[in-house]
């Protein structure tokens, strides 16, 4: 490429220059002649220190892979003839899991002949769906594999960031114990040989 244009580590435009006298103006100013640009015409070089770029561009990509959540398949497990109690607590597991940004298979499992009444299955799998309806999308509709039916949920994005954010921006505090007064010390008893006080005269 026998000429770039350059622009400097401040972003102002220094114009279309030969690539020696590129070269020649990063040696100069002690910083690398970096192509940002190649497919322009003429192509487009930054002087700036390269090694630096590497070192935040690595940081950026660090704090990039810490952040993204490798999402997972967790399962909630319920009967169709399941109490009311306990429907609430497998619906809690279920929201705790979507929160945390992780899809959930809900099955139903049948034994014996509950199999022939599957639309009892069915009917609670829908409440499940409407319940977390808010945070989460029905990804597999209620569907019967063998003794089990099952629907999967995927968390809604949005649902999950604005959670996260609500967590983090509240720190609980810890409630401080309350003052007792002090109890007064006991009276350390005369001693057994003691003489007893006698009247003062006024």
């Amino acid at each position: 490429m026998p000429q770039v244009r350059v622009i400097a580590d401040d972003g102002a435009q220094l114009g279309i220059m030969s690539t020696w006298d590129a070269l020649s103006l990063a040696r100069d100013r002690g910083v690398d002649l970096i192509e940002v640009s190649p497919n322009a015409v003429p192509p487009v070089c930054r002087l700036d220190d390269y090694g630096r770029l590497r070192y935040e561009q690595n940081k950026k990509d660090r704090e990039a892979r810490k952040k993204a959540h490798n999402m997972e398949l967790r399962e909630v497990k319920l009967r169709p003839k399941i109490e009311e109690h306990d429907y609430q607590v497998k619906f809690r597991t279920a929201e705790r899991l979507l929160f945390d940004g992780d899809k959930v298979k809900v099955t139903i499992m049948f034994r014996g002949r509950e199999i022939a009444y599957a639309q009892n299955g069915r009917r609670i799998l829908e409440r499940v769906a409407a319940d977390t309806a808010k945070f989460a999308n029905v990804e597999r509709e209620p569907r019967l594999e063998g003794r089990n039916m099952f629907m999967i949920l995927s968390p809604k994005q949005d649902a999950v960031a604005a959670h996260q954010g609500h967590k983090e921006g509240s720190s609980p505090r810890k409630a401080a114990a309350p003052t007792q007064a002090a109890a007064p010390a006991p009276a350390t008893p005369p001693p057994a040989n003691a003489a007893p006080a006698q009247p003062q005269k006024s």
